[in-house]
Formats: structure tokens, C-alpha cells, sequence
């Protein structure tokens, strides 16, 4: 199947990001995640599975909780 374009997905900004408009946007399609950069939303998106997407932000939570 393929991936939706960017125009057909919502993106959003985590909650943690504030009202600051520096941080990465995600956007849920079925069995992966699209990740793009709030600054430059046209530039185009990355999309991960939902296990690499999961292995990321586990391994940031880890990062962030080693460096607090």
C-alpha cells in the first residue's frame, strides 16, 4: 500500500515542544510514523515503522533520563 503524500497527513508537535516552532513534527499513518521538521514542512518528511519509531524514542527517553 502505498504511503499518503505530506498535503494528506496531520501533523503535529509534541506537547513538551511549548509554543516554540524549533522542534520535530510526527504524523500517525497506519503501521508507521512521518517525521518532519516544523521550520521546513515542505522540505519533506522521513517515515519509520512503528518498531523503529518505537526504538527511537525509547532510546531518547534513556538518553534524556542518563544526561537529567
Amino acid at each position: 500500500m502505498p504511503l499518503p503524500q505530506a498535503e494528506a497527513l496531520t501533523f503535529r508537535k509534541s506537547s513538551y515542544s511549548g509554543s516554540g516552532d524549533n522542534c520535530v513534527e510526527v504524523a500517525d499513518i497506519p503501521g508507521t510514523s512521518a517525521i518532519r521538521d516544523s521550520q521546513n514542512p515542505t522540505s519533506g518528511h522521513l517515515t519509520f515503522s512503528s518498531s523503529e519509531w518505537t526504538a527511537l524514542l525509547t532510546t531518547t527517553r534513556r538518553a534524556e533520563a542518563h544526561h537529567a
